[in-house]
C-alpha cells in the first residue's frame, strides 16, 4: 500500500470513529430524554394526613427500602405537626410560605426556628422534631425510603378534617 492510500484509509477511519461517537452521543441523549419526567404542580395528588396538612408524592417510592423519593407537604396557615421522628434521614426545602421547625419531643413554639422560601434543613434519622406553618406553606421532602412518621405522642395528632361531601351528608343525617 502506498503512502497516499494509507493516508486516505486513516482519514476514512477517523471520520467513521467521529460519526460513531456522534451516534452514540445521540442515543444517550434520547435515552436521557425518555427518562425525563416533568411533574406539573396541578397534577399532584394530595392526600390529607393530619389536620391542616396534605402530602403528595412527586417522585420515587417513599415506602421502598433504600429507594430515593420526593414528596411535598402542603399545610394551611397555623397547622401544627406534633413531635415525631423518621427511621431515615429527612431533607426539607421550603417552596412556599414560612415553615417553623423545632427539635425535641415536646412541641414548644418558643424554640422553633423560622425557615423561609428556599431554606433547607436536614434532620438525621430518629431525630425528634416538630413543625408549624405560617400562611399556606409547601415544603418538599426528599430522602431514601422507607419514609415513615413515628409520633412521639400519638394523642397529640389531630386527624384530618372529613371531606366536605362526607361532612355534609353526616350533617344531613343528624
Amino acid at each position: 500500500m502506498n503512502r497516499k492510500s494509507l493516508v486516505v484509509w486513516c482519514a476514512v477511519l477517523a471520520c467513521l470513529s467521529v460519526a460513531g461517537m456522534g451516534v452514540s452521543g445521540q442515543e444517550k441523549k434520547e435515552t436521557a430524554a425518555a427518562a425525563q419526567k416533568i411533574i406539573h404542580f396541578g397534577d399532584l395528588k394530595w392526600t390529607a394526613i393530619i389536620k391542616g396538612c396534605e402530602v403528595a408524592p412527586v417522585s420515587g417510592d417513599s415506602n421502598g427500602e433504600g429507594t430515593p423519593f420526593v414528596v411535598r407537604l402542603r399545610c394551611a396557615d397555623g397547622a401544627k405537626i406534633p413531635a415525631h421522628w423518621h427511621p431515615t434521614d429527612e431533607n426539607v426545602t421550603v417552596l412556599k410560605g414560612t415553615f417553623l421547625v423545632g427539635m425535641g419531643e415536646t412541641f414548644d413554639e418558643a424554640k422553633m426556628q423560622t425557615m423561609n422560601v428556599g431554606n433547607f434543613v436536614s434532620m438525621g434519622k430518629e431525630m425528634r422534631h416538630y413543625a408549624m406553618s405560617k400562611g399556606e406553606t409547601i415544603v418538599q421532602v426528599h430522602g431514601a425510603g422507607p419514609f415513615k412518621v413515628n409520633w412521639v405522642n400519638p394523642a397529640d395528632v389531630q386527624p384530618p378534617d372529613a371531606p366536605a361531601t362526607a361532612a355534609a351528608s353526616a350533617k344531613g343525617k343528624s
